[in-house]
């Protein structure tokens, strides 16, 4: 998962702490590439002067900076301009659209294409808060109790008010075997709780199946990893030779992977060319529509099947919920989704600098914006602290009851 030279323009997950990570959308190789005008004066831009903006604002406070601010000139001009450029790709309001300075482009580069220790989380932004989208299987996070929907507080006593979501990744990220602390609240909670966590390289599950005694066959999948079609091809072998005729797809806590397992995995269940998903790319261009290649073993009149999802299912998870739920193969089960349908392009903007933009947004077959709200369930059901503790899962019952 850190080569994310494979399957480049359709690689669509969350931003993940698990560090192997998930490139989230990111659209790199192809768009790593060199602005051919370099950026030397606010008016002198690739394209020209801007027009219809007047900058005297901002030279004005450029100047009031040199004249009032105690040890201006400690402050380089180069630095003033990289606050100035991050200011300008903050006023979009997209926590995934992001300018990196020298240092931030090059941790950027080495998380991709690197090996370094994390804690095993996935992270987002919920009403311009950090936020845990889900601790991923057996990592240290999610053995040290860190819950989805975790707000986050602070990260070692740092406070994350208008951190961006990258900011949190290169502080949470570290070397194996050395702790960080997280000050989390949850909903309801009435105080905050601080999780000390040793760091750890992470090594995440794909997939796991089970033949139930009452017929019910579970596929129960982890993350949308490279490997993920081949696993999902196998688990599908299974069903089919257990006899069974009735299926859960668990995609609870799966924060997303690759744009082309979520299509190839949809593809088991849908005729070929059924819309699974669009790519929305506003007024630039038009839209890219994802169809399916037409495994299709899927029998309607004979198979049954209920997909769970909860906050915790993002991103590939939240495609293929959606392609299955809205083409009538199966129905949703659990809480709303978390709604991360967004692609983004990871540009060089110098030699040394480069921005990661919001290029594109997911939509379901019937054009929901999954980015706006997620999905909701055809049954909602929830599960508390105390199902947890009692080792009890209500909305896997649920899924059990309707299939029955």
């Amino acid at each position: 998962m850190h080569n994310i030279k494979k399957n480049l323009t359709t690689n669509v997950s969350l931003i993940s702490i698990a560090v192997l990570f998930f490139a989230l959308g990111i659209f790199v190789g192809v768009a790593h590439r060199l602005l051919a005008n370099q950026v030397t004066g606010i008016t002198n831009t690739a394209d020209g002067a801007v027009s219809g903006t007047d900058f005297n604002t901002f030279w004005k406070i450029w100047h009031l900076i040199d004249e009032k601010f105690p040890g201006a000139s400690n402050v380089s001009t180069e630095d003033r301009m990289y606050g100035a450029i991050k200011g300008l790709v903050g006023s979009l309001n997209d926590p995934y659209s992001v300018f990196f300075s020298p240092e931030e482009s090059q941790q950027f580069k080495d998380e991709v294409t690197g090996s370094f220790g994390g804690i095993g989380i996935e992270i987002g932004m919920k009403d311009k808060t950090l936020n845990v989208i889900a601790p991923l299987k057996d990592t240290p996070a999610y053995k040290a109790g860190v819950k989805a929907g975790d707000f986050i507080v602070k990260i070692d006593g740092v406070t994350t008010s208008d951190m961006d979501i990258d900011k949190a990744i290169s502080l949470i990220r570290g070397k194996e075997g050395t702790k960080v602390t997280l000050t989390l609240i949850h909903e309801g909670d009435t105080a905050p709780r601080d999780v000390t966590i040793v760091r750890g390289i992470i090594n995440i599950p794909t997939l796991d199946t089970e033949k139930r005694p009452d017929g019910i066959f579970v596929i129960k999948l982890y993350q949308f990893s490279e490997g993920a079609p081949d696993l999902f091809r196998k688990a599908m072998k299974d069903f089919q030779a257990s006899g069974d005729t009735k299926l859960i797809l668990d995609l609870r806590g799966d924060p997303g992977g690759y744009l082309d397992g979520a299509i190839d995995i949809a593809s088991w269940f849908l005729p070929a060319g059924t819309k699974i998903v669009s790519e929305d790319y506003g007024t630039s261009q038009p839209q890219t529509v994802h169809r399916s290649k037409g495994y299709d073993i899927w029998d309607e009149k004979k198979n049954e099947m209920i997909i769970l999802v909860d906050g915790g299912s993002a991103s590939a998870s939240e495609i293929v919920a959606g392609a299955l739920s809205e083409n009538g193969i199966g129905k949703l089960v659990g809480e709303q989704t978390y709604g991360k349908g967004s692609v983004q392009e990871v540009i060089d903007v110098t030699s040394n600098t480069s921005v990661k933009i919001t290029i594109a947004k997911w939509l379901t077959p019937n054009g929901i914006s999954i980015s706006k709200q997620g999905l909701t369930p055809d049954v909602k059901v929830g599960i508390t602290a105390k199902d947890i503790e009692a080792k009890k899962d209500p909305q896997m019952d649920k899924a059990v009851e309707l299939l029955k």
